[in-house]
Order: structure tokens, then C-alpha cells, then sequence
């Protein structure tokens, strides 16, 4: 039982992922990142594909081994979470939520800007903190 629900996690996270791949405005990697963490839990056959996929197969191992993301993959992020905010902003939803939504993105984009980015042209190791 626990198999399936690993496996029923990482199918509707590699769909979402596609969706997100033709789609503008939705991500993919972030569904992808967590399709890999789903398919380590209950489907190794998929894991390995996941991590070994011609295109995304590099930003999930540097994710998996050192939690970086790309800087191209943060202005896009950035970007379209700016777009959906002033989007939010003339919609018809209560105030609240505009604020919690917007605020919501910033607190995203500041972390994923803290985030490290990968170094490129060689293969990043990963170093141990002290809490290792």
C-alpha cells in the first residue's frame, strides 16, 4: 500500500511537471523535484530515470546533492510570480488574500534567491555543514 501511494505521488507529479513543460506560467522543475523525491521513497526504476533524464536530470542531481537551483530558473520563477501578483491584484478576490498570496511569492522568491547555484562546467560535491 505504501508503494502506491509513493507511486500514485510521483505519476501525478511527472504529469503536473509535463503540463508545466508546455504550459506557460506553471513550473516544471519544482514538480519534478518533488517526483524524485516521491519516486526515492517507492519506485527506484523511476528515480533513476527522473535523475538521469537528458534535460532535467542535472538540475534534480544538483537539487538532490547540494540544493541548488539555476539562476536562469530564478528569473523565470521571479518573473512569473511578479506577473501573477499584479495579475492577483485586479482580480476580484477579498484583500486578504491578494496580500497573503503576494506576500507568499515574496517570501518564496527571497528563499529561492538565497538559494546557491550550481557551479558551472564541473560537477559540484557535496560538502557536509556542521549539523552532518
Amino acid at each position: 500500500m505504501k508503494i502506491l501511494f509513493w507511486r500514485s505521488l510521483v505519476v501525478i507529479f511527472v504529469i503536473l511537471g509535463f503540463i508545466g513543460a508546455v504550459l506557460p506560467g506553471m513550473p516544471t522543475t519544482v514538480f519534478l523535484i518533488l517526483a524524485a523525491w516521491a519516486a526515492s521513497k517507492g519506485w527506484p526504476q523511476m528515480d533513476a530515470w527522473l535523475l538521469n533524464h537528458p534535460k532535467y536530470g542535472p538540475t534534480l542531481r544538483d537539487w538532490r546533492a547540494n540544493g541548488t537551483v539555476p539562476r536562469k530558473a530564478k528569473w523565470i520563477a521571479s518573473i512569473m510570480m511578479f506577473i501573477s501578483s499584479i495579475i492577483m491584484l485586479f482580480t476580484t478576490a477579498p484583500l486578504a488574500v491578494k496580500i497573503f498570496t503576494d506576500v507568499t511569492m515574496l517570501i518564496v522568491a527571497i528563499w529561492l534567491w538565497c538559494r546557491p547555484e550550481p557551479v558551472i562546467g564541473t560537477e559540484q560535491q557535496h560538502v557536509p555543514s556542521e549539523r552532518e
